[in-house]
C-alpha cells in the first residue's frame, strides 16, 4: 500500500476547510493552491510581487518536509484574478522554475479572499536518495568537493581525500544523480572506544533529512566497529552543523582554534551504551 501523508503549515484556512498544505503520496507530492499569507501571522501584503514571493516560501517549506524542492517541481498552476499582475510577477517565479522549466499554466479566476492577489499550485517527484561508500577517483573527488564546500578551512588536496580513504568509511549521497552530501565515519579509538562520525550536506539541499539519514547510517556503522561513544566535529560558524548535531542529542566537548589558524571548531560527543 502507498505511504500517504499530510502536511500542514498551521494555516486557519486549512483547518477550517478541512485540507493540508501538502500531501505526499509514495514518490508525488502535491502541494495545495497556496497564497501570499505569512501564516505565522496570518499578514499579506498589498504588493502582488511580495505575494508571490511569499507563495514561494509557503511552497518551499512545504517541500522541503516532503523531502524534496523546487527542483522536483513537474507542475505549476498560477492563479490570478488580475491578468495584469501576472508579469510584474515573472522574475520571482523565474528565480525559483528557471532552471527547473516544469510544465505551467495560468488562469484568470476570482480567489477566496479579495486581499489575494495571487495562488500557486505546484506537483513535485520526489527523488530517492542514494548513498554509496567511495571508490574510485570521480567518487572521491566528488567526496572532497562537499568536504571543502563545507569546510575551507580545512581544505583538502586529493592526495589528503585519498590517505584518508585508506583509513576511513567514507560515503557520498545522490539525489538521483546530482551530488548532495558526504560522510565520514572514524572507526573507534582508545579506552572509551570512541568514533567519529560526521554528516555533511551542500547548502541548498539541507532541511530535507539527508543529513539524518548519512547520519544514521554513519552512527550504525560505528556500532558495528564496536564503537562505545561517537563523536563528531563542526566548524562553528556551521551553525546548521551545529543545530543539527544538537538536535540528535551531541553535546559540546570543546572549542578551540588549531595552531597558526583562526578558525573556531567545535568538538560534540553522543554515548552510544
Amino acid at each position: 500500500m502507498t505511504n500517504r501523508r499530510a502536511i500542514l503549515s498551521g494555516s486557519p484556512f486549512e483547518e477550517r476547510i478541512g485540507y493540508a498544505r501538502a500531501v505526499v503520496d509514495g514518490e508525488w507530492v502535491h502541494v495545495s493552491g497556496t497564497t501570499g499569507f505569512d501564516y505565522s501571522a496570518m499578514t499579506i501584503s498589498e504588493d502582488v510581487v511580495e505575494q508571490a514571493e511569499q507563495c514561494l516560501r509557503n511552497i518551499g517549506d512545504a517541500l522541503a518536509q516532503a523531502g524534496c524542492g523546487f527542483e522536483d517541481v513537474v507542475r505549476v498552476r498560477y492563479l490570478l484574478p488580475e491578468r495584469e499582475d501576472f508579469e510584474p510577477c515573472w522574475p520571482v517565479l523565474r528565480r525559483a522554475f528557471g532552471e527547473v522549466r516544469p510544465a505551467a499554466t495560468m488562469m484568470v479566476c476570482g480567489l477566496a479572499d479579495p486581499r489575494m492577489r495571487i495562488e500557486i499550485e505546484v506537483y513535485a517527484r520526489r527523488r530517492e536518495l542514494r548513498i554509496e561508500a567511495v571508490h574510485g577517483a570521480e567518487m572521491l573527488e566528488e567526496w572532497r568537493h562537499v568536504h571543502n564546500e563545507i569546510v575551507p578551512p580545512a581544505a583538502m588536496s586529493l592526495d589528503d581525500a585519498r590517505q584518508r580513504l585508506g583509513r576511513y568509511r567514507m560515503e557520498n549521497a545522490y539525489l538521483g544523480d546530482v551530488l548532495v552530501g558526504c560522510s565520514t565515519v572514524r572507526p573507534p579509538e582508545g579506552e572509551g572506544a570512541v568514533a567519529t562520525v560526521i554528516a555533511r550536506v551542500l547548502p541548498g539541499y539541507r532541511g530535507r533529512g539527508f543529513g539524518t539519514a548519512l547520519y544514521e547510517r554513519g552512527l550504525a556503522h560505528a556500532r558495528v566497529l564496536g564503537a562505545r561513544a561517537v563523536e563528531t566535529c563542526v566548524l562553528a560558524a556551521n551553525e546548521d552543523g551545529l543545530r543539527f548535531a544538537v538536535k540528535r542529542g551531541f553535546v559540546e566537548t570543546e572549542r578551540y582554534v588549531l595552531d597558526g589558524e583562526s578558525d573556531l571548531w567545535v568538538d560534540l560527543r553522543l554515548g552510544t551504551d
